[in-house]
């Protein structure tokens, strides 16, 4: 059986870097921290995009931005600029009204085949919900439906 191949979005990597106080944005945190660790035994496999690597080189905190670098060595699929990404991204953003850098996040993801797409962005999941290719999750959601399986 192939392992599950994840795409996480800039607000993935960067959730355990943002305020902790809020109980949501906590278990958010816990539960990315758990699939980076199931990322890290094998059990789940990475994905990687030339729009992380454009979002992350924005980061202006050297140690979280050196720390997030270190995903790309763990992926086990790097994604470059394609043609096909770009005419995607444009549709969902036409269609579906997501941003462009999310919408070129999506389509990275679904270009390599992931089987889940993760966001901490509750308006990137709900607008996503019906793309039929990848199912978008908040990685909380994601470990849930996880474990059931």
């Amino acid at each position: 059986m192939s392992k599950i191949l994840l795409y996480l979005d800039n607000c993935c990597y960067n959730r355990p870097y943002d305020d902790q106080t809020s109980e949501s944005i906590r278990l958010e945190t816990e539960a990315k921290l758990f699939i980076q660790d199931c990322i890290k035994q094998n059990e789940l496999e990475l994905a990687w995009s030339f729009i992380l690597d454009f979002e992350n080189s924005a980061n202006p905190f050297d140690e979280q931005r050196d720390s997030i670098w270190e995903w790309k060595t763990i992926a086990k699929a790097i994604i470059l600029a394609e043609d096909e990404i770009k005419i995607l991204a444009k549709r969902f953003e036409k269609e579906k009204a997501i941003k462009p850098k999310d919408a070129l996040h999506l389509s990275c993801a679904i270009f390599i085949m992931c089987d889940y797409f993760l966001t901490t962005d509750k308006d990137l999941v709900k607008k996503a919900k019906s793309i039929p290719e990848i199912s978008v999750l908040n990685p909380i959601d994601f470990v849930l439906e996880w474990e059931e399986k």
